[in-house]
């Protein structure tokens, strides 16, 4: 019972309650990078990136050290449960998947090299899971801001499937999603620029070891 819970997901029915608004203060600046935190409010001309891909804390690590990309969070998207705590979220009573928020500019770095890069730090045909990490909470999700960015994302989805395929590995799970039915939440304080915080933190990184074809 206790894995079937872990694994699947919940109706907005079954979701844990939440709360009216964030609970807990966030650092004013990123720990990385010359940016704030929060970036509700983001520079003119920059565009905004969210991915699930596995336990966020080495999956914020890789997107801060992107050139081009501003800012980063870490939080929880995909789910119903408003305000979650990170120990609903890893209970799977909540629906979200944990998540990292990027925030970067097009000038420098386009949004299909995200997707890629994306796609090769992670294991995208695991569905409820990232190698020992079992659980809704890391499944790989890409949540779309603009029409653009939904097409850019399947057209590499596609791609990277092919050669996926070739090379005989399994259908790709990605959740693809409008980021506008989902609202992303950030995580707290302990959790943002983990890796930076305890530099030999846990990291996982359950690659396919398969480029994706640019």
């Amino acid at each position: 019972m206790f894995g079937r819970t872990k694994t699947t997901l919940p109706t907005a029915d079954e979701a844990l309650r939440g709360r009216e608004e964030r609970w807990f203060p966030l650092s004013e600046k990123h720990r990385a990078l010359d940016a704030p935190l929060v970036t509700d409010e983001v520079p003119d001309g920059y565009e905004v990136a969210v991915f699930g891909l596995g336990c966020f804390w080495g999956a914020e690590e890789i997107f801060w050290q992107v050139p081009g990309v501003w800012s980063t969070s870490v939080g929880y998207a995909g789910g119903h449960t408003p305000h979650p705590s990170y120990e609903e979220v890893c209970s799977g009573r909540t629906g979200h998947t944990e998540a990292v928020r990027v925030v970067y500019d097009p000038a420098k770095v386009d949004y299909a090299e995200l997707v890629a890069q994306f796609y090769e730090v992670h294991d995208p045909t695991q569905g409820m899971r990232q190698g020992n990490d079992l659980g809704t909470q890391y499944r790989s999700a890409i949540y779309v801001s603009t029409p653009e960015q939904e097409k850019v994302a399947r057209e590499v989805t596609d791609r990277y499937q092919a050669e996926l395929t070739r090379r005989g590995f399994d259908a790709i799970t990605t959740e693809i999603r409008p980021a506008a039915d989902t609202p992303y939440y950030y995580a707290e304080d302990p959790h943002q620029q983990y890796l930076l915080k305890n530099p030999f933190g846990y990291r996982c990184h359950a690659k396919t070891g398969v480029p994706v074809p640019r």
